[in-house]
């Protein structure tokens, strides 16, 4: 699976869930246990790499912002959802997490922002596909700290500043 197919995939089952985060899962596992196992894994090596990739202290920030508040878990599924956005608002947010405040049509706090169920989809499709846990994936674990420079999440006049767009549009 190269990718086209990864984010082909991530699209298609995105726009036939219409929005809910738990049925993007379902069906992405759904589409997932449709492949052979080596496919599963490529899958699941596409989006692990783009997991850690957003894992950085500006894109913590943003999902502060759009939660009003994020934990460690918290962060980490923002960054599922994240993914299962699309690569246009991924790769978007993760380049400057400002702009997903242009990118995203709408959000909504309680159902928006936590795609924790898309970061097991894999995993679950090859174990529903082979009876067995899914192998090690072969890539660089993710750092230990996220990229870049803290944020004092605390401090509301530091994400105004830092996120001026998504602080006005969804933080009155």
């Amino acid at each position: 699976m190269d990718e086209t197919e990864f984010w082909e995939l991530v699209d298609t089952t995105r726009e036939a869930a219409e929005g809910d985060p738990e049925e993007h899962a379902d069906l992405l596992v759904e589409r997932l246990g449709r492949l052979d196992p080596e496919s599963v894994l490529d899958f699941a090596r596409h989006f692990e790499s783009r997991y850690n990739r957003a894992y950085s202290w500006d894109v913590w920030g943003a999902a502060w912002v759009l939660l009003d508040g994020a934990s460690d878990d918290a962060f980490d599924f923002f960054r599922c959802w994240l993914i299962g956005q699309g690569r246009e608002i991924f790769e978007g947010g993760v380049h400057d997490p400002d702009s997903l405040a242009d990118l995203l049509p709408d959000f909504d706090e309680e159902i928006d922002g936590d795609g924790e169920e898309l970061g097991y989809a894999a995993d679950e499709a090859y174990e529903q596909l082979t009876g067995v846990v899914a192998p090690d994936l072969g890539i660089p674990p993710p750092p230990g700290e996220p990229e870049g420079a803290p944020l004092d999440f605390e401090n509301e006049s530091v994400l105004a500043e830092r996120y001026p767009k998504l602080w006005e549009r969804f933080r009155p």
